[in-house]
């Protein structure tokens, strides 16, 4: 069994004379969480299409699950999809839209065990249209679940929810992910890819500028970590004997550090001199953070 489930190289659609995905490389591993981000229009969810076999690429090679999308008839019932802004018929209930999944993709999946999985058995006979925003995504991962498949497409399954119901979302998928299923994750949230991704990759007009696990993106690209220290004037000289650059801002003292072992140096130190300090904070570049000084601001209701 192949260790890769996604492999995609020299991709490209363009449509007329737009570029919508440019040339780009990546590969997902079985049992692995990874997610594309980036800002409305970087070809996201043209990416995602394409290997849903929706969209037909213009050049490069794209196998999912070993198979080309583009040509298999059958991938799709391997495949769970959540397409961005999804939404189902107002009258029907989670139970009917499952019911009638589970029959057009000939599962036998236990629809009760489907919408215990996803919080949902307590408005299993509510209409789809009295359900909230949050219940709505919910039964559309349910509806991409019902198939047991092997591979999970979830097209920005948090956009627009408010920080409540985008947690609730987040624990399904970390359910999911304890399951060894294998995910692309598409969001323009970056706390969500770093809290629920192995591996994410950026793009931006059509390409990849950069990819790795979120640590590593933050590593490549961050600035310096901070050491932020609550005290009296002695501290700041004190930091300053040591060697480090140092500035003060009211009531507390910033330290640009080299490396994260500086930290413990400095504190370390200040306690043998028993210096008069509150408390210290470590301040890191979020993978937010980066991204804001790769491609910019993302507004919060932009989703491509």
């Amino acid at each position: 069994m192949s260790a890769e489930v996604i492999e995609v190289r020299g991709l490209v659609k363009k449509y007329g004379d737009l570029v919508a995905v440019n040339g780009i490389d990546f590969s997902i591993n079985r049992g692995e969480v990874f997610s594309l981000l980036g800002p409305n229009g970087a070809g996201k969810t043209t990416t995602v299409e394409i290997l849903e076999g929706v969209r037909n690429r213009s050049s490069g090679s794209v196998t999912v699950l070993g198979e080309d999308p583009e040509k298999s008839k059958s991938l799709i019932y391997r495949l769970g999809i959540l397409p961005q802004d999804f939404s189902f018929v107002y009258n029907s209930t989670p139970v009917e839209a499952l019911a009638f999944y589970r029959k057009t993709l000939g599962s036998s999946t236990d629809i009760k065990q489907i919408l215990e999985e996803v919080e949902l058995e307590e408005k299993s006979d509510t209409p789809y249209q009295k359900l909230s925003g949050g219940q709505k995504q919910k039964l559309g991962l349910a509806m991409a679940m019902i198939n047991d498949p092997e591979v999970l497409f979830l097209d920005e399954p948090t956009s627009g929810l408010d920080p409540r119901a985008r947690r609730n979302i987040w624990k399904v998928i970390e359910n999911l992910k304890k399951q060894g299923k294998s995910i692309l994750l598409t969001t323009h949230y970056l706390e969500e890819a770093e809290l629920l991704a192995q591996r994410v990759a950026i793009m931006n007009k059509g390409k990849i500028i950069d990819s790795g696990t979120p640590m590593e993106i933050v590593e490549r690209h961050h600035e310096s970590d901070r050491l932020i220290i609550r005290g009296d004037g002695n501290i700041e000289t004190m930091i300053r004997d040591m060697g480090f650059p140092v500035r003060r801002n009211e009531s507390y003292v910033e330290v640009n550090l080299r490396n994260i072992k500086d930290a413990t140096e400095i504190v370390n130190l200040l306690y043998e001199k028993k210096a008069n300090f509150e408390d210290f904070t470590l301040k890191r570049e979020s993978l937010e953070d980066v991204f804001i000084k790769m491609v910019g601001e993302i507004e919060e209701d932009e989703a491509e």
